[in-house]
């Protein structure tokens, strides 16, 4: 009678745990400053990996990626150093043009947790200047062969710069994504991630992004409107700049802007599916300290509790943009599956290597497996296959000394670190 109780009393708690379920995913925009073409500081995907391992997004958007090799580099770090299931969109070129030079070095992006999120389908929005690039994405939840829920992200980088010629760009560029809207469902949950490079929320271009009769018509979660620009009442959204000094690219005058965004559609405020997080909308890196008003991230003056010195000094070298953070929220589960698996190869005599790398391969994983050998910067070196033998002696002796990672992107496996010293 006992026994019957104590599994009754499981199993409700069971269905009790699936019923209140709720599912949970970060979301982050950043400005990339001209990566890679920007190389001042060296080797800036370094402090790009601190941010990223520190936030860990689930859905990562990005505009100024300069190409295709940044981008790969960039999805191999964090696959490398964060997350194995992480995977990108298919990168494409700007196809938008204009009269004021040529924008194809800068494009966004969109890189997501394969293990949540399933890429539907992605679309290149056309405006008069750039491309917006719309990324569906669903969720991988138990229920989504009978409800399905989808994430609209939408991309975009702005014009810069004030004046009335600027801001009649951005609000034409608007137009031409409320026309692109026009063709989505009204329960669309769309979000809208970019560098908007608006100054006050009375511009045309964010009163339009707002207007209550469009299709689609967003809304800031943070709730913050106004006018952002060197107004410190709006010190714990501003995003911009990091920077004081000169020499590092991008804008300098100290924190005293907010121009990056991630705005969502109306009925995410009180979506039942999926919704935004009530107070989850942060700038990543942004202390809300009064004293940083005008002042370089890494300061002290910009200390706080929330971000170090060694996240903020991270920020300072990677951009002169600030990333912006939300999170959303789902009442379904996940179609997670969690179990414990073999690692299917290993170092026989360490991970410290002068000149021969020996590994041992599990016998169950030994059929037509190709290794990747990345350097610490995603860069790919060599590759190995392992011609279904169970031990494999490589010569790695014309490497040099450095951090290294053995990725097998056949098995959903982390990365292994070595380290080359001859």
């Amino acid at each position: 009678m006992k026994k019957n109780i104590i599994i009754t009393f499981f199993l409700c708690a069971f269905s009790l745990n699936g019923l209140f379920a709720q599912e949970t995913f970060k979301m982050m925009f950043y400005n990339l400053l001209n990566f890679p073409l920007q190389s001042i500081p060296p080797n800036r995907i370094q402090y790009l990996e601190t941010i990223l391992s520190n936030y860990q997004p689930d859905i990562f958007m990005v505009c100024e990626l300069n190409n295709e090799s940044a981008s790969n580099g960039i999805l191999n770090m964090m696959q490398q150093s964060i997350n194995t299931n992480y995977a990108g969109a298919n990168f494409v070129l700007n196809t938008s043009d204009d009269n004021f030079g040529n924008q194809n070095d800068l494009q966004n992006m969109l890189y997501y947790d394969s293990s949540k999120f399933i890429l539907e389908s992605q679309t290149v929005i056309t405006t008069i200047y750039r491309d917006f690039n719309h990324y569906r994405l669903k969720l991988n939840t138990t229920q989504q062969g009978t409800n399905p829920i989808y994430i609209d992200a939408i991309v975009c980088h702005l014009k810069a710069s004030s004046g009335s010629e600027n801001e009649v760009l951005r609000l034409q560029m608007i137009n031409d994504l409320e026309n692109y809207l026009d063709t989505l469902s009204a329960n669309s949950n769309v979000i809208l991630a970019g560098d908007f490079n608006m100054y006050t929320s009375s511009e045309t271009g964010f009163v339009e992004l707002a207007n209550p009769s469009n299709n689609i018509t967003f809304t800031d979660p943070a709730n913050r409107l106004g006018s952002w620009h060197t107004n410190a009442t709006f010190i714990d959204v501003f995003t911009q700049s990091t920077r004081t000094a000169t020499g590092l690219g991008g804008a300098t005058g100290g924190f005293d802007d907010r121009f990056d965004f991630i705005l969502t559609s109306e009925n995410m405020i009180s979506n039942t599916d999926l919704y935004y997080v009530n107070n989850s909308y942060k700038v990543f890196g942004n202390n809300n300290n009064p004293s940083c008003f005008n002042q370089e991230i890494n300061s002290t003056n910009c200390d706080g509790s929330d971000f170090s010195f060694s996240i903020r000094n991270a920020l300072y070298n990677f951009s002169d943009h600030l990333p912006v953070t939300i999170e959303l929220q789902t009442n379904q589960t996940l179609g997670i599956n969690d179990y414990a698996f073999q690692q299917p190869i290993e170092f026989i005599n360490g991970n410290m290597i002068n000149s021969i790398l020996s590994l041992k391969i599990q016998p169950e994983f030994i059929s037509n497996q190709t290794l990747y050998v990345y350097d610490s910067i995603g860069k790919l070196i060599k590759t190995i296959n392992t011609k279904n033998s169970i031990y494999i002696n490589e010569d790695l002796s014309m490497l040099a000394n450095g951090l290294y990672y053995i990725v097998l992107p056949q098995l959903n496996v982390k990365p292994l670190k070595f380290v080359i010293s001859h």
